[in-house]
């Protein structure tokens, strides 16, 4: 037995690195994206450790060169997914006995191989297989999921240490115990890092995984199921198993075994799986915890004492920055009419000067957006705005060689346009003009115009302006900024999560999160139990 009580390093967040013409890391990621765009990669379905392989493959391209294969992989059958199922019960049984430190060790030696020899090759990948440009990967698929896999075990340790009241004659205590069953981590494409945090998360409480990567970001989520394992994963902490969607969730929600779900995607999605576990909750073993990040419609607004450069280059990167294809990226604009041709015209200047294209010129700032379906539904909106709004700038869409999408920036006199309400997860920002005197009425009209609730920002230099929009806009958003843009919450900093439509607000980079994957036991240990059942009180005299 260890003689002590181990205290994991403290977390400070991870520096992006610049990327700079000469740098050794630029020449690296150069050289890796060289390397990994010229081979086709093989990826198995991973269980219990073992790699399996179908023979049944799909592929993984890049989305700014559709016909650009990067690799071949697996889809799982139904039998795999119960096996992946009892995988997870076998490794429990070890893994849920070993103590925080040593769980901990594993994700923080994860950091570190991720910090120094595997940051090029996550980066490149998300690169190639997500067309995310060098510094987009790099906050996203370098430092964020590094910042997670530090953070996360402090927060643990934190979370452990709070304890109950004790007396003199008595001893109390909390055990955090994993869940009972298996978690089903469910992650989206748009986030190396969330890819990476939404099955680790609940495996460093103790529980054990059931992994769906998106079958658009399969790249990178093969690597870090690589990395995990050179960073000394056991064999069935977590199990990859990428295949069809529905035919996977219906399995695993069917299980008595399920003890929670992971999960960031759509809405409908996450709506669907929550009917399902109500329909099938008699049949579990316990209460699933469900965590779900869902979709987002996330604004900016400004007062009319709001500084335009300032705002037009919150809605210039918040909107565009990796196609707008963030939960979080700013969708919809609030500007008052006196500013709104000065920060009009500052926006289209950059948007102009915005190149589109291969992630491996360092020079683009938009590559492509994920696949032919997500190519499709923005090209039905911008068929709308054609039709109902103004097209201020963009408006363009070329998909014969990749799916790209021109930044767009659309101007509407009516604040209930569709354009304005409905999540689009593009390079689309729709902005409308208000009179400057309807301040406050516009707040309302904010609070109600969309379902989600994820992110949102306030520009002004008005300070009575910024604690009223505090105050009215309180539940329109999870993560709500001033003069900044709605996107890039660090973990350790802005603990990220909406509520509404946007999900069940459970903060990813927090200590909140990690409460939902434990179980707790009080446990009371008495130092002189009573030793006749009568009480004083029963004396007659």
């Amino acid at each position: 037995m260890l003689a002590g009580t181990p205290r994991v390093p403290t977390p400070v967040n991870e520096p992006n690195l610049s990327y700079l013409p000469g740098s050794p890391e630029r020449k690296e990621l150069k050289a890796r994206l060289a390397a990994m765009a010229a081979e086709k990669i093989d990826i198995p379905i991973i269980i219990g450790g073992r790699e399996i392989r179908t023979g049944k493959v799909r592929q993984a391209a890049m989305p700014h060169d559709h016909q650009h294969v990067l690799a071949d992989w697996h889809v799982a059958e139904p039998g795999h997914v119960r096996d992946a199922i009892a995988a997870a019960a076998e490794a429990q049984k070890e893994w849920g006995r070993w103590p925080l430190e040593d769980r901990a060790a594993v994700f923080l030696r994860a950091a570190e191989l991720l910090t120094t020899t595997w940051r090029a090759t996550l980066n490149a990948a998300t690169m190639l297989g997500q067309s995310k440009t060098a510094f987009q990967a790099e906050i996203d698929a370098a430092s964020e999921m590094i910042d997670f896999w530090r953070f996360n075990p402090c927060f643990a340790q934190e979370l452990y240490g709070e304890q109950p009241i004790s007396t003199h004659a008595a001893w109390n205590s909390a055990e955090y115990r994993p869940l009972e069953g298996f978690v089903y981590a469910v992650t989206p494409f748009n986030f190396t890092s969330i890819a990476g945090n939404l099955p680790t998360a609940p495996a460093l409480m103790g529980n054990t995984v059931v992994w769906k990567p998106a079958s658009s970001a399969m790249l990178s989520a093969y690597y870090i199921m690589r990395l995990l394992q050179a960073a000394g994963l056991p064999p069935g902490v977590i199990n990859f198993v990428p295949g069809d969607s529905v035919e996977i969730s219906n399995i695993l929600l069917d299980s008595a075994d399920l003890a929670g779900v992971h999960f960031t995607g759509s809405t409908p999605v996450f709506h669907g799986m929550w009917k399902k576990v109500g329909d099938n909750i008699d049949r579990y073993k316990n209460y699933p915890r469900l965590v779900g990040e869902t979709g987002g419609k996330d604004f900016i607004v400004a007062h009319p004492s709001a500084d335009a450069q300032e705002l037009a280059v919150a809605i210039a990167r918040g909107g565009f920055e990796y196609q707008g294809q963030k939960c979080s990226a700013a969708s919809r604009v609030y500007v008052p009419q006196s500013l709104w041709p000065g920060v009009r015209d500052r926006v289209v200047g950059m948007m102009r000067e915005m190149q589109m294209g291969d992630p491996a010129d360092f020079r683009t700032f938009i590559g492509a957006v994920i696949d032919r379906k997500s190519f499709d539904k923005i090209g039905g909106y911008l068929d709308d705005a054609r039709r109902n709004a103004t097209i201020v700038q963009g408006g363009g869409a070329k998909g014969e060689r990749g799916y790209f999408i021109e930044p767009t920036l659309v101007e509407t006199k009516d604040p209930g346009y569709r354009l304005m309400c409905e999540e689009i997860f593009g390079p689309v920002v729709t902005a409308h003009a208000y009179p400057d005197a309807t301040w406050t009425d516009l707040l309302a009209t904010v609070d109600r115009t969309s379902p989600y609730a994820l992110t949102g920002a306030v520009f002004a230099r008005d300070g009575a302006a910024i604690r009223e929009a505090r105050h009215a806009l309180r539940n329109a958003a999870g993560n709500f900024y001033i003069n900044d843009k709605p996107t890039g919450a660090v973990v350790g900093q802005q603990p990220f999560g909406g509520a509404r439509a946007s999900g069940t607000n459970d903060k990813a980079g927090s200590k909140m999160n990690l409460l939902r994957w434990v179980s707790a036991r009080t446990i009371k240990e008495t130092f002189a139990p009573p030793r006749d059942y009568k009480y004083g009180y029963m004396t007659e005299k």
